[in-house]
């Protein structure tokens, strides 16, 4: 039985990096199907709606990156188990990319750049004590990120949908929790999942409860944020800057006000880029647990979304 590879991130490394770990594996790399009947597995990077429905005998299907929105919300994905990416340094990665640029503007850096690019020389004094980091979202990547953070002396408190409790961070939980871990945070780091109840909700009405001069950092998904909401926020002086790994669509537009903003930093969504030696030795094990019939690991919910 043969294994489906549907990525088109570098597929060549994921190929090897699993032939390594199942010597005499076949692994096929889409569009190259050979006989579909007989694919049991597939490891899966975005793939394009209805693609699955072309395996009749599927037993699993492995996602190589955290992200699987795009999966659930296909109308035709099979009734077989599904399993997220869960990798501890992808988990390391993402939650370094919040820590630095956490760090940044606590450290005021952007204004100390454009400061440079003025030939503008300016001590602002220390960084304020007052300095809180919410982290929104708090699974594998929220978790670590709140404890990097609380482990450099920041004031960290933390939202999800259901409560979590995690040490040294102030959590806060569901709608009603929101505005309260809202109205205290300085840097608002998401690294949600995707899902109908956090699409949009960085929007003009969440944007306004956070204190003037806030910023933002979006290393979850594009959808979490109002595009035009946030760019208003920052223009009417609210919110001080902007981070974003993430858009909707990917890459933005050239005529986005994103590329431009001189209160907007951009990166190109490689606040957590997967290394196939790594997620390898994920993907294989719950390779084994689908042809031994035991439960995946990081099996999805599709009810939640994640």
């Amino acid at each position: 039985m043969a294994i489906i590879l549907i990525s088109r991130f570098h597929p060549e490394d994921w190929v090897r990096a699993i032939e390594q770990r199942l010597p005499g594996q076949r692994v096929l790399v889409y569009p190259d199907i050979g006989d579909p009947a007989e694919v049991e597995i597939a490891l899966v990077h975005r793939p394009m709606p209805g693609v699955f429905k072309q395996f009749p005998n599927l037993k699993a299907i492995i996602g190589l990156f955290a992200g699987i929105d795009s999966m659930v919300s296909d109308p035709d994905l099979p009734d077989v188990p599904f399993a997220r990416m869960v990798d501890p340094l992808l988990t390391r990665d993402v939650a370094h990319y919040v820590v630095f640029h956490s760090l940044r503007y606590y450290r005021d850096q952007p204004r100390i750049e454009a400061n440079q690019r003025a030939g503008r020389w300016e001590n602002f004094g220390p960084p304020t004590l007052a300095f809180t980091v919410g982290i929104m979202g708090l699974g594998e990547i929220g978790r670590l990120a709140a404890r990097m953070l609380a482990d450099l002396g920041f004031a960290v408190r933390g939202w999800s949908r259901t409560p979590r409790t995690v040490d040294r961070v102030e959590t806060f939980h569901g709608p009603t929790g929101l505005d309260r871990f809202l109205a205290g945070t300085n840097v608002l780091a998401m690294v949600l999942p995707l899902t109908a109840e956090t699409t949009g909700i960085v929007r003009q009405e969440t944007l306004a409860l956070l204190p003037k001069g806030a910023c933002v950092i979006n290393a979850g998904r594009g959808a979490h944020v109002v595009d035009a909401d946030l760019l208003a926020a920052i223009d009417s002086g609210h919110i001080a800057g902007a981070t974003l790994d993430v858009f909707n669509p990917e890459p933005p537009p050239p005529q986005s006000r994103f590329w431009s903003h001189p209160k907007v930093t951009i990166t190109p969504h490689n606040a957590g880029d997967p290394r196939p030696e790594s997620i390898a030795g994920v993907a294989v094990e719950n390779i084994r647990r689908a042809r031994t019939g035991l439960p995946l690991l990081h099996l999805v919910d599709r009810k939640r979304g994640y």
